[in-house]
């Protein structure tokens, strides 16, 4: 069974891995440090939320063949996949860090809202894997908090 955030296991797996996250823990590959990385993973729910916006940069290669392998292949996502620019905190975009642990306790609320069993909103478009399924936004959203939790050895 692959993981996704909507199973009960696979949902407190990743919110035990963010409560380990510390402010100084030390990145094992890319720019972001880890309080930057929980503002993206921050933004990037909002935009599954539609209260961020990015530009569609999808296209029939990126719908249908990289999000299928991306979610439905057991293979761990690769280092250095550019993020949308709106999202990306190395280059200064994205919503700035404030105080880790405020900054995190927003991140498990947004967790809790997003797999909510009656959400508040309707899933929006994914800039680069489009139209998605409600399955595919929990296996989405478990497999780039997974990503970045291991860029910190977490």
């Amino acid at each position: 069974m692959k993981k996704t955030l909507a199973n009960g296991v696979d949902k407190p797996e990743i919110l035990e891995r963010l409560g380990r996250l510390s402010p100084g823990a030390q990145r094992q590959w890319g720019k972001m440090t880890a309080h930057q990385m929980i503002c993206h993973l921050i933004d990037s729910l909002r935009v599954a939320t539609g209260e961020r916006k990015v530009a569609d940069r999808s296209n029939f290669a990126s719908r249908n063949i990289v999000k299928l392998l991306a979610l439905r292949t057991p293979m761990q996502w690769p280092h250095g996949v550019k993020t949308s620019p709106e999202l990306d905190q190395a280059a200064g975009a994205g919503t700035p860090p404030l105080v880790f642990e405020s900054d995190r306790a927003q991140l498990l609320q947004l967790i809790d809202r997003f797999t909510a069993e009656h959400r508040d909103f309707q899933f929006a478009l994914h800039p680069t894997f489009g139209r998605m399924s409600e399955w595919e936004w929990m296996r989405w959203a478990y497999l780039h908090g997974d990503h970045h939790l291991r860029q910190f050895g977490l």
